[in-house]
């Protein structure tokens, strides 16, 4: 977290004329962060979790979304935006992020926003930074990230639907080819395996953690990756995952 004295100097330099772009480059800090700030400058304090905590597959769901491809922003009428990047290239998954939104937030209203090849779905609440306390100023990888106790509760209780979300975010479905002389006769090979991306630490941990639990074997294979390719665990994945649509 920035203290006072770090956010006063970035929006005195907005003040000076200067650009959010140009503030954040002599600052490191992000442009959404410094233009909260222009609202509001102080510090967002802990307050009481929402009545009736957020639980239920759908919310382990749009977790795992917002983990991979949401962010929270304070609108300057007030209240918090959140907006979750889909793809278009899978119209199924924009269904199911709006789906879950409403199932969360029943009593709030959900719209999408098209951006060239992807679409926002965005729903407006003051209560977004209680259901997602991971909400902070800055990229999620350039901060810690951790689920509270009854996050996690959820989460132990829907551990595949959390799991779907971070795929459907920051996750593939892919298939490897390969053809192979076998009693001199080429063959070909098709070999499926499922790819977690994020650059986050944390965030993989709370996915390899999870996968853990679900006897789903994986391995990292480069400093961002992380991959399922034994059989029986992409058979496993297959069931309750799947490719996104």
């Amino acid at each position: 977290m920035y203290d006072l004295a770090e956010r006063r100097r970035a929006v005195a330099l907005v003040s000076q004329g200067h650009s959010l772009n140009a503030v954040s480059r002599m600052t490191g800090v992000s442009r959404s962060a410094i233009r909260d700030w222009c609202v509001r400058i102080e510090p967002l304090r802990p307050g009481p979790v929402c009545t009736g905590r957020a639980s239920g597959p759908a919310y382990a769901y749009l977790l795992g979304l917002y983990l991979g491809d949401g962010c929270i922003s304070r609108r300057r009428r007030g209240g918090y935006a959140l907006r979750i990047a889909c793809g278009d290239a899978w119209p199924g998954l924009i269904d199911a992020c709006e789906e879950a939104v409403r199932a969360v937030r029943p009593g709030n209203s959900v719209c999408r926003v098209r951006t060239p090849g992807c679409t926002m779905v965005t729903s407006w609440s003051n209560h977004w930074p209680c259901l997602f306390p991971q909400h902070g100023p800055g990229r999620k990888h350039e901060r810690p990230i951790a689920l509270e106790p009854w996050q996690q509760e959820v989460v132990d209780e829907h551990p595949w639907d959390f799991v779907r979300g971070l795929i459907h975010s920051d996750g593939s479905r892919v298939v490897n080819r390969t053809t192979r002389t076998v009693a001199g006769q080429p063959k070909r090979y098709a070999y499926p395996r499922y790819f977690f991306t994020n650059v986050s630490a944390d965030i993989r941990r709370l996915c390899t953690d999870t996968l853990d639990a679900l006897g789903v074997a994986w391995r990292q294979s480069n400093a961002s990756n992380i991959s399922v390719a034994r059989k029986e665990s992409v058979a496993l994945m297959d069931r309750f995952i799947g490719p996104k649509y």
